[in-house]
């Protein structure tokens, strides 16, 4: 029998602020955490982009020598959000360490900063250069570090899932820890996901021809989904949490639930590894609202995907025509305050979607001033309003043609 799952903590570090209040003034003010890169790391000569969305703000962390010593700063970001959702969600920390609780939580690529120092180390012309790799260089970049650094931390002894699709890491497993909980194989899962500054992975971007470039000196300017002037994504960093727990245990408890999640769905185009696909977003979307068994006129909020690509904003707005009709629910894409933080973006979204669930406004997408005509045929939130937003969902597409929607519902 499928059982009720609800959100009862959440955490996030991101471009525009770690605590909740400090995020949710970004959002009513309109202010960006694009800025520019920083001038003296790798690569930055030789890539065309000059923009990031960079968490530029001391993270306090009080964890022991012996935890930070297999933690890159993928790690320290996951860590970070799992210990103050834990703390944020009430439970005793006999059912942390039972089995009970599991993990799902990713990063696109593990820490990308630690396996640069490796590379370097195997290609010197050395012995030396070979031999300072340290015994645990491996487990503070591989692409599973997040998720085994914060079972490690916390005692946690149930499931682990990590994974690891590029834009989709952390809403896949937000969903997989749902089906987890929803289906009885734990009572409760920590989800999420993480990324890192790097500018590597700028760089991937800016060969395929897809990051901002035109807005290197006014990066408060980009991204700009679904806008005319649109001239690609922005790369970013951040990490996000959320536990998930079983509906009447969370009651049972007492503990403050947030939301519950009512729908998920992942599939793949089944074709081409980078452009978007219409009949494949468009299916998710029907799954979405198939799982959540309601009608596409029951959403009220939609956070768009919407990455500020030419192309890909394009189609995603035409899938959501297509399943929503006119007038589609209210649509932001958030990824114009912040950037696209990669891994950890679909709970990042997540987040700051209960955040405007809880404290009734929508957020208009950031930079938006005209909307591309191939565009305009679904709501898009052009600025601030006040909304009662009773269901919301969250979609995402990475990649490799995955796509995910996750479907969330205010608690009564």
């Amino acid at each position: 029998m499928a059982r009720r799952v609800v959100i009862t903590g959440a955490a996030a570090i991101t471009p525009i602020g770690h605590a909740k209040e400090e995020i949710i003034r970004h959002l009513v003010e309109g202010i960006s955490g694009v800025k520019k890169l920083r001038p003296d790391d790798l690569l930055t000569d030789y890539i065309h982009s000059g923009v990031y969305g960079t968490v530029d703000y001391p993270v306090e962390y009080d964890f022991t020598r012996q935890h930070r010593k297999t933690m890159g700063p993928v790690s320290y970001y996951a860590c970070q959000v799992a210990k103050e959702v834990l703390e944020d969600s009430g439970l005793e920390s006999d059912f942390i360490t039972s089995g009970r609780l599991g993990v799902a939580f990713g990063s696109t690529h593990g820490s990308p900063t630690v396996q640069r120092q490796i590379y370097k180390s195997f290609f010197g012309k050395t012995k030396s250069s070979f031999t300072s790799i340290g015994a645990v260089d491996y487990l503070k970049s591989m692409v599973h570090t997040t998720a085994v650094n914060i079972t490690r931390m916390f005692n946690i002894t149930g499931r682990v899932i990590s994974s690891s699709t590029a834009c989709t890491t952390s809403s896949q497993s937000i969903g997989f820890g749902y089906e987890m909980v929803k289906y009885g194989m734990q009572d409760a899962m920590l989800c999420g996901g993480a990324d890192e500054y790097d500018t590597t992975t700028v760089a991937v971007f800016d060969n395929l021809l897809a990051c901002s470039t035109r807005y290197n000196d006014t990066p408060h300017m980009t991204p700009r989904p679904f806008d005319q002037k649109r001239d690609g994504l922005v790369v970013g960093e951040g990490a996000g949490a959320v536990l998930l727990e079983e509906y009447e245990s969370a009651k049972k408890r007492g503990a403050n639930i947030l939301a519950e999640i009512i729908g998920f769905s992942c599939n793949n185009n089944g074709g081409d590894l980078i452009l978007p696909n219409i009949d494949g977003i468009s299916e998710t979307i029907r799954l979405g609202l198939k799982d959540a068994r309601i009608s596409p006129d029951s959403v009220d909020f939609v956070s768009a995907h919407a990455t500020a690509t030419k192309m890909g904003d394009v189609i995603e707005a035409q899938a959501m025509a297509r399943v929503y009709g006119a007038p589609s629910p209210v649509v932001t894409g958030l990824k114009s305050y912040m950037g696209h933080t990669m891994g950890s973006c679909g709970v990042i979204e997540m987040i700051l979607t209960l955040y405007m669930m809880e404290e009734g406004f929508i957020a208009p997408t950031l930079n938006l001033e005209n909307i591309d005509e191939r565009c305009a045929m679904i709501s898009h939130a052009v600025k601030l309003q006040e909304s009662d937003i009773r269901i919301a969902s969250i979609q995402n597409f990475a990649f490799g043609g995955v796509n995910t929607c996750l479907i969330v519902k205010r608690p009564d």
